[in-house]
């Protein structure tokens, strides 16, 4: 079915091509059509948006979009009979509720969908807080006076957590009220966050955006402050202080977490119960600890030599057995403050100066040590540190279920080596349980992941040691690996849920379908011996999963760029089919003029490596003219970029739209295939896979020919703006023309943990040889710096250092600062109307927005 699809796609494309006259590039015609396509091709797409309301007996429903205006079903589905049942719809439910009809343009009306307990074939309906039972053969609605209680149902409904829609145009308001700065983010439909800037304190923000896209604001220490979704119609959003729990300041989590962060983690895979563990015998007092050994003794100094350079902390994590405990002493970080100003702020005349905190590549770092206390003897306990002397971090505390040895897990300073290490409680001594160690780098941020047995005789453990990222099973007391659970040439993403009473994981891979793109993401489970491994689904897509919250059953919701949704239910045990919820009806979306993206794949520089990517070109396209390439760059090590899945990724289609064909790729250096694939970024970020990138578009201008290679040009933002202004250092023999947002184009100008991820440390050679600054001397072509003023993400500095590299060594470019503006500046109105009016000025040599 999915390939009738395609065609039906393609013919639609093939039609547009012809019926839509073509024209010059770059004139007020394709900026109008550019700037028209959000209205065009909003709300296009019927049955896209499957999100499960679900019930206490495993069963959930679900509204969907049917017809253009405000159509709507509303589907109960039950698993377990496999059935699925449209209950009602909005025609019906305005013949049944006449005096209410206005009320039911919107689709939001029916609030609770539920099978009713006593008269098998009629439903509960919770309409604007009422309860009516509704018959679907009859049509007849009736009142129910045994539910009267708004919350009586018992559904649970967690917050989207990705833009899965793409509804009218619209505006979000923001307002923030938090008592300090409100960091926003867009996410996009893969669930990636994509930075907005911030607001001030009592600051309002009238946001753009569109119907079911998701917004996040968050504080300065990555407290969620809300969670959006936008609606069609324009809303307003109070944002507010975080609630903090009091688990919340938990060192082991690397900041300080909410209070939603808190009630999501607990008896997540990992976690020890006994780490908020208090005792009255003990207690932190200034820098040092005191003990008592019952309450009415008066308290005694345990130790004496902390000072503010070097203290003791909690929290104390305490053993089964109640006889030791764990404590921290911690030699804070230096201090490196960033200022900037703001030139025009809203609130007064004169210039205001911005300072924050900002640790850069090579600063001192937080240092943490664990302390040793025999609470029966009343002393601290020496350790031996020689396997954790220089750590980035120190933490994950867990105790033996004997109490007889301690463990934690020690990221090395260089990312060279992240080792869990025990300590015999008795005598202090350290060994390594297990470690992994590479020369290049540990990707401690994406593929570090532990779960403890009961007894904590074995561990699950994530690893990178066969060159593809795997699950393995820790023999603890042996200190070796006892077996593995997957092996193969395909990745471990993420552990999903685990099961203990069954002893299952279950788990999202890339790559265990042969044939598929390798970055699409599929559902697999094992058990945790390694035994009965299943991979749960199979279409040639990138799976969305979402547990039932019995685990019984998995919402399935498939896609790629080509293909719109699909949404399933499926059996999380075995990967059967239990239910087909929706098919996505793309073909309004179509005729509207949105073109559908082209998945391509060719060969790396090495003639062997598959590297996949996508082209978009304009609704205007005509085959017998040539148009210039423009690369959207973005080739951060941390993860894939080229998206995957179903979504409008308009600002590519826009700019497609001036006239050029643009296309996405993830070269090597990239993460999520194999090890290999991935340490080309290691102490080389000037890389960039740009090898590949070239091999990947010559390749596919050979089968067509109105790619015009002699016009390419490249854009980026952040580590992408880094890597434009690259193109034109080191290949400016093929890229011609370079907007660079917001770059950082030297990276100890840039954040510690990123920079010191990929590049290493100490600071060494390799810094320089990736330095924009350093290397402006050798850029040829047409560049476009962009920056925003009040850039908090990448110092700003460090554009204007390339600048001044640029002017001393006498190139010619062009500079936009935008008052102001944030991170990913040329993503606002102007900034984004700034690069697309360069990109065509040099690509088609004619000024931008001219007349036809």
């Amino acid at each position: 079915m999915r390939k009738t699809c395609r065609s039906a796609f393609m013919s639609i494309i093939a039609v547009l091509a012809i019926s839509i006259p073509a024209s010059g590039q770059g004139t007020k015609r394709e900026y109008g059509l550019a700037a028209s396509l959000p209205g065009r091709v909003a709300d296009k797409v019927l049955r896209e948006q499957v999100r499960p309301n679900w019930l206490e007996d495993g069963s959930f429903w679900y509204r969907i979009k049917v017809a253009s205006g405000s159509k709507f079903e509303w589907v109960h589905v039950d698993p377990t009979s496999k059935s699925k049942t449209v209950v009602i719809d909005s025609d019906r439910l305005k013949a049944a509720l006449p005096r209410i009809e206005s009320r039911t343009s919107g689709g939001n009306l029916v609030e609770v969908v539920r099978r009713t307990k006593s008269e098998p074939g009629k439903y509960s309906l919770r309409i604007s807080g009422d309860w009516y039972k509704w018959n679907p053969g009859t049509s007849e609605l009736e009142r129910d006076e045994t539910l009267k209680l708004a919350g009586a149902d018992a559904q649970a409904s967690a917050t989207p957590r990705a833009s899965l829609r793409q509804g009218a145009e619209t505006f979000v308001t923001f307002v923030n009220s938090s008592g300090g700065d409100a960091h926003l983010q867009w996410i996009d439909p893969e669930g990636k966050p994509k930075g907005y800037g911030h607001l001030k304190p009592g600051e309002q923000r009238r946001q753009h955006t569109f119907g079911g896209h998701v917004w996040r604001a968050f504080d300065d220490k990555g407290n969620d402050l809300a969670w959006i979704e936008a609606d069609d119609e324009p809303i307003m959003v109070e944002i507010r202080p975080a609630r903090i729990s009091k688990e919340a300041n938990d060192p082991d989590s690397g900041k300080t977490k909410s209070a939603a962060d808190v009630a999501k983690r607990r008896g997540r895979p990992g976690r020890n119960p006994r780490e908020a563990a208090q005792d009255p015998r003990l207690r932190v007092q200034g820098e040092n600890l005191e003990y008592r050994k019952i309450e009415s003794d008066p308290w005694k100094p345990l130790t004496t030599d902390g000072t503010e350079k070097n203290g003791y902390r909690g929290p104390f994590r305490m053993s089964p057995d109640g006889r030791k405990a764990i404590a921290r002493r911690v030699k804070p970080a230096g201090q490196r403050i960033v200022k900037i100003i703001e030139s025009s702020p809203a609130d007064q005349l004169q210039p205001k100066e911005i300072a924050f905190d900002y640790l850069k590549p090579g600063d001192e770092i937080e240092r943490v040590q664990p302390v040793l206390i025999d609470l029966e003897g009343g002393k601290v306990v020496p350790i031996e540190s020689g396997l954790f002397e220089n750590p980035w971090s120190l933490d994950r505390f867990h105790w033996a279920e004997d109490s007889g040895e301690f463990y934690f897990l020690h990221n090395e300073r260089g990312h060279k080596v992240v080792r869990l290490v025990g300590v015999d409680a008795a005598t202090g001594k350290a060994r390594t349980v297990v470690e992994e160690k590479f020369g290049t780098f540990v990707d401690y941020t994406n593929k570090i992941w532990m779960h403890w047995a009961d007894d904590s005789k074995s561990l699950l453990w994530m690893s990178e040691r066969s060159g593809f990222n795997h699950l393995y099973r820790v023999d603890v007391a042996a200190g070796k690996i006892d077996k593995p659970l997957t092996t193969g040439e395909f990745v471990v993403r993420k552990v999903e849920r685990i099961d203990e009473e069954s002893q299952r994981l279950w788990f999202t891979a890339g790559g265990v379908h042969k044939g598929q793109d390798p970055y699409q993401l599929h559902l697999a489970s094992v058990k945790f011996d390694g035994a009965e491994f299943r991979i749960l689904t199979e279409a040639d897509a990138n799976h969305a999963i979402a547990f039932s919250p019995d685990g019984k059953s998995v919402l399935d919701r498939y896609s790629r760029v080509d293909l719109p949704p699909v949404h399933e239910v499926r059996s999380a045990d075995t990967g059967e089919l239990l239910a087909k919820l929706e098919v996505s009806d793309a073909s309004a979306l179509i005729s509207a003029g949105w073109t559908i993206p082209e998945r391509f794949v060719a060969k790396g520089r090495d003639g062997v490596t598959d590297i996949y990517g996508v082209i978009y070109w304009p609704s205007h396209f005509d085959p017998a003219k040539k148009y210039p390439v423009i690369e959207e760059i973005y080739a951060g090590p941390h993860g894939a970029h080229v998206p995957k899945s179903w979504g409008l990724q308009m600002r590519q289609h826009q700019m497609a739209e001036l006239g050029f064909v643009v296309v996405q790729i993830d070269g090597l250096g990239t993460n999520w295939r194999s090890k290999a694939f991935h340490d080309v970024a290691a102490g080389n970020l000037a890389d960039a896979g740009f090898a590949d990138r070239k091999a990947w578009i010559r390749r596919a201008a050979e089968t067509r020919p109105w790619m015009d290679l002699d016009r390419v040009g490249i854009y980026g933002g952040s580590a992408g703006g880094q890597n434009a202004m690259r193109a034109l250092i080191d290949h400016h023999d093929f890229y011609k023309v370079a907007v660079a947002d917001c770059g950082c184009h030297d990276n100890r100008m840039d954040k510690i943990w990123w920079n010191e991820m990929w590049l290493g440390w100490p600071i060494g050679p390799q810094y320089e040889a990736s330095s924009n600054t350093l290397h402006a001397h050798r850029m040829q072509g047409k560049l476009l710096l962009i920056v925003g003023e009040l850039d908090r993400n990448v110092d700003p500095a460090s554009t204007m250092q390339v600048a001044n590299a640029l002017a001393k060594a006498d190139k010619d470019f062009e500079l936009l600062v935008i008052p102001g503006a944030g991170h990913g500046s040329a993503e606002t109105p102007y900034g984004s109307r700034r690069r697309a009016d360069f990109l065509v000025r040099h690509l088609y040599g004619a000024e931008p927005r001219r007349e036809p």
